[in-house]
């Protein structure tokens, strides 16, 4: 795969060709009917692009053409190692083109965690990459970002990646039984009826991961367990892979009883989002505090997630940033309301007297 410059053919234009190994590959870069390629075309509106036989030439302003040729040729490295070429990949391809620190991006999205029928889990942003670099070099890890950050399902692919490399001999998942608007005691059932649904996401990120069939014979082998954050006090978890999900609804002691839980041979990931606390007014929540209580303890590691790393709907994204812009403009409010005097702007304090002196 080589590339070559066609020259530039008017002042401030250029001409770029990238080759690809066979049609193929081309098509799998490009997308079903070109797909991609428009996508292209409308990120970088000055460029235009031409497929001749297994070659696409770019033509338009030197810089864009330039930027163009980097994400195309950074596609084409996606297809050579048969990833999936969709719009979305391409976002975050744009995305990560504008982060100078990246290399390349295309390394980003080909680094492997685990396969799972037919499907292969892989982090998708550079902080997600960072992310699952953390966990592979500390004991233990905070993940703290928003809905969508894939900090939960990365967290149990590590997990079952784990346990599949024989790095540990069981997976404990977790949770505080906290959930917005709801109290455990006004659901109806036995207590595993009423605390299954709300452990159901992490049921469900395993059958994502692993054979069906095979969950319930570990589940009762107890080579994975899944309960409520309750149930870890008292015990030491060795040799373990523990998962401690929807971490902002701890309080602070009993995200110290999670954390001193950690035994011999064992990892510990924390995820959760210091913005969707559901603890009862006035309750200080544990994943807010542990940073400044453990900051420089050795081989723990923060990683904070944000919009830019959602991958769900690009809406998501989208929505989560608007929350943000909202908070901030209501703590500036807020300060703002504090600092100012009462008798500011010609508002006259309670009980001043007018101008002259009258009583």
């Amino acid at each position: 795969m080589t590339d070559s410059s066609v020259g530039i053919s008017a002042v401030g234009q250029d001409t770029k060709v990238v080759h690809f190994d066979s049609t193929e590959q081309m098509v799998q870069a490009l997308g079903t009917n070109d797909e991609a390629l428009r996508l292209i075309e409308s990120t970088f509106v000055g460029v235009n692009l031409h497929v001749r036989g297994n070659e696409l030439s770019i033509t338009g302003p030197a810089v864009d053409v330039a930027r163009t040729e980097r994400l195309i040729t950074e596609v084409r490295t996606l297809a050579a190692n048969n990833t999936t070429v969709n719009p979305q990949v391409l976002r975050q391809l744009v995305a990560m083109l504008k982060d100078q620190a990246i290399s390349s991006p295309s390394d980003v999205l080909t680094m492997n965690i685990l396969s799972s029928r037919g499907r292969t889990i892989r982090p998708k942003t550079l902080n997600q990459r960072d992310y699952v670099e953390a966990i592979d070099r500390h004991t233990i890890v905070f993940g703290i970002g928003p809905a969508g950050t894939g900090k939960t399902y990365l967290a149990m692919a590590k997990a079952v990646q784990a346990l599949q490399h024989k790095e540990v001999n069981r997976i404990i998942l977790t949770r505080p039984a906290v959930e917005a608007g709801e109290r455990l005691g006004f659901l109806p059932g036995t207590l595993s009826d009423k605390i299954d649904p709300y452990l159901r996401p992490l049921y469900d990120a395993l059958h994502d991961m692993m054979d069906p069939d095979t969950i319930p014979r570990l589940m009762a082998a107890g080579t994975i367990e899944v309960a409520p954050l309750a149930y870890m006090r008292g015990r030491t978890l060795n040799d373990a892979f523990i998962i401690l999900d929807e971490a902002q609804n701890t309080t602070p002691e009993q995200m110290k009883m999670f954390l001193t839980r950690l035994g011999f041979g064992s990892k510990m990931v924390v995820t959760g989002d210091v913005t969707q606390v559901d603890l009862p007014g006035g309750t200080n929540s544990g994943l807010r505090v542990v940073s400044e209580i453990l900051e420089g303890v050795q081989d723990v590691s923060f990683r904070t997630l944000d919009a830019s790393d959602v991958v769900r709907h690009r809406l998501v994204g989208d929505i989560v940033t608007a929350y943000s812009v909202w908070d901030e403009n209501q703590r500036v409010s807020a300060a703002r309301d504090h600092r100012s005097p009462r008798g500011h702007a010609g508002v006259k304090p309670a009980g001043a007297k007018p101008a002259g002196g009258a009583a």
